[in-house]
C-alpha cells in the first residue's frame, strides 16, 4: 500500500497568546505528529537538554548548514541564529508522521515559500488587554518592557490573514479542540484518504 506522507503545520502567535501550551498539550492526544526542534546558536540555559529544546551549534557550525541549506528557515534574533533542520522535516513527513513548526509569521511565509502544501495556523490571544495581563507576567518588567513586547506582538498579530486557519485562545479547552479538528480535517483531506485506504477502495469499487 503506498506510504501517507505526513503533514506540515506552522503555528505562529504573538508572545503571550498560549501557542506553546497548546501544542504541548495537543500532543498526548493526537497521534503521529511530532514538534522540530530548531537549531541554535543561543547558550544553553539551565535546564534545557541537547535535542529536546534545541540543537545547540557553534556559529560557524550553523553558517555552514546555512551557506548548505540545510535549513527549512531560519532567522536572527536578538543575535543569534535559528533554523530548522529540512532534512529532518521531510524525513520525518515521509513516515506519515504530521510535523509541527513554531515560529513566527516570518518562518512561517518561508517555510510556504519552500513548500506551499504547508498549512499555517495562527493562535489569537481573546483581547489586547488579556495578552498585556499575560506579557505582565509577574509585573517585575518596567511599562517600557511591556511596551516593546506589546508592539512586537500587535505587528506578529497584524500577519493573521496569511495564515489557514486563525484560532481565538479565549478558553484554552476550547481552542485545544479547535487546534486537533485542524490536524484531523487536514488528514481526512482527498488526496491523503486516497492513498491511506487504497486498497479498500480497490476493493469497495471492483
Amino acid at each position: 500500500m503506498p506510504s501517507c506522507p505526513g503533514n506540515l503545520f506552522t503555528i505562529s502567535a504573538p508572545s503571550g497568546a498560549g501557542k506553546t501550551s497548546l501544542v504541548n498539550a495537543l500532543l498526548p492526544i493526537l497521534n503521529d505528529v511530532k514538534v522540530s526542534v530548531s537549531h541554535t546558536t543561543r547558550a544553553k540555559r539551565s535546564g534545557e537538554v541537547e535535542g529536546v529544546n534545541y540543537h545547540f551549534v557553534e556559529m560557524n557550525e550553523f553558517l555552514r548548514m546555512l551557506d548548505q541549506g540545510d535549513f527549512l528557515e531560519s532567522a536572527e534574533v536578538f543575535g543569534n541564529r535559528y533554523g530548522t533542520s529540512q532534512r529532518w522535516v521531510k524525513e520525518t513527513l515521509a513516515t506519515g508522521t504530521d510535523v509541527i513548526l513554531e515560529i513566527d509569521w516570518q518562518g512561517a511565509a518561508q517555510v510556504r515559500h519552500l513548500l506551499p502544501e504547508t498549512v499555517s495556523i495562527f493562535i489569537l490571544p481573546p483581547s489586547r488587554s488579556a495578552l498585556e495581563q499575560r506579557l505582565n507576567g509577574r509585573g517585575q518588567d518596567s511599562a517600557e518592557i511591556i511596551q516593546k513586547r506589546m508592539n512586537a506582538a500587535i505587528d506578529e498579530m497584524s500577519h493573521y490573514a496569511e495564515a489557514d486557519y486563525v484560532i481565538v485562545n479565549d478558553d484554552f479547552q476550547t481552542a485545544l479542540a479547535e487546534l486537533r479538528a485542524i490536524f484531523i480535517a487536514e488528514r481526512l483531506q482527498l488526496d491523503h484518504q486516497q492513498l491511506r485506504h487504497a486498497d479498500l477502495l480497490r476493493d469497495l469499487l471492483s
